[in-house]
């Protein structure tokens, strides 16, 4: 099923995602949730594509580890301290930052990808995508995938067909609980994102996906 937006600038598809192929998220399986569910495909989204990634609100940093497989410089920021002190003991050969992605000194354009996931809903998200775009290289690559909230009939019908696919998922395995922070309900709607994302990102596509989740990904043009 396939639900296309009229905004040219941002193309939106209902995306039916299976869940067998996301089994491989982790070493161990036990991590999984809504979240890391969708670690594969933005793993997949940067394949060739990245010498550097920074994951912005990196928690404990399994999707850094994940990504670090493949991409020799990683670089995980989030604001909570006692998960970067997890990250960082797992793992000896990632750069993670306790801070904020707004205000921390990064160079503009200093990193081939930037990602993350469940965190935009956490800051003002006009703000975060912009300091997101102003961090990639042109030609690099963005990939978000967040939470927001539902409004209006279409919302809600999509909001049935996820919690089937949920149903269908949390039977099949124990659902993760992680211990970042968390803000819920999002205080953001799927339709203030997609504005969001047609008006800052042009030519990015926005996707709501299964799993009460949106996709947001954007290759960043080259300078002229």
């Amino acid at each position: 099923m396939a639900i296309m937006s009229g905004n040219n600038s941002v193309k939106e598809r209902w995306s039916l995602l299976r869940i067998e192929d996301h089994d491989h998220i982790a070493s161990d399986s036990k991590h999984w949730n809504f979240n890391t569910h969708y670690y594969p495909f933005i793993e997949r989204s940067l394949q060739g594509r990245a010498a550097s990634v920074l994951d912005v609100g990196s928690g404990e940093g399994m999707l850094t580890r994940l990504l670090h497989r493949s991409i020799p410089h990683v670089v995980g920021i989030d604001c909570d301290e006692a998960s970067v002190d997890m990250a960082a003991a797992k793992s000896d050969d990632i750069d993670y930052i306790c801070g904020d992605v707004l205000s921390h000194p990064f160079e503009p354009e200093s990193f081939d990808a930037v990602v993350s996931v469940a965190t935009l809903h956490h800051m003002d998200p006009r703000h975060g995508l912009r300091r997101m775009g102003e961090l990639i290289r042109p030609g690099g690559t963005l990939v978000v995938v967040g939470c927001a909230g539902s409004e209006g009939l279409r919302d809600r019908a999509l909001d049935y067909v996820s919690i089937v696919a949920a149903g269908a998922a949390v039977a099949r395995r124990n659902v993760w609980k992680q211990p970042s922070p968390i803000v819920w309900p999002p205080p953001v709607s799927y339709r203030e994102m997609r504005t969001h994302a047609s008006e800052l990102l042009p030519g990015s596509r926005f996707r709501r996906e299964l799993l009460y989740r949106y996709s947001i990904t954007w290759t960043k043009p080259l300078s002229r």
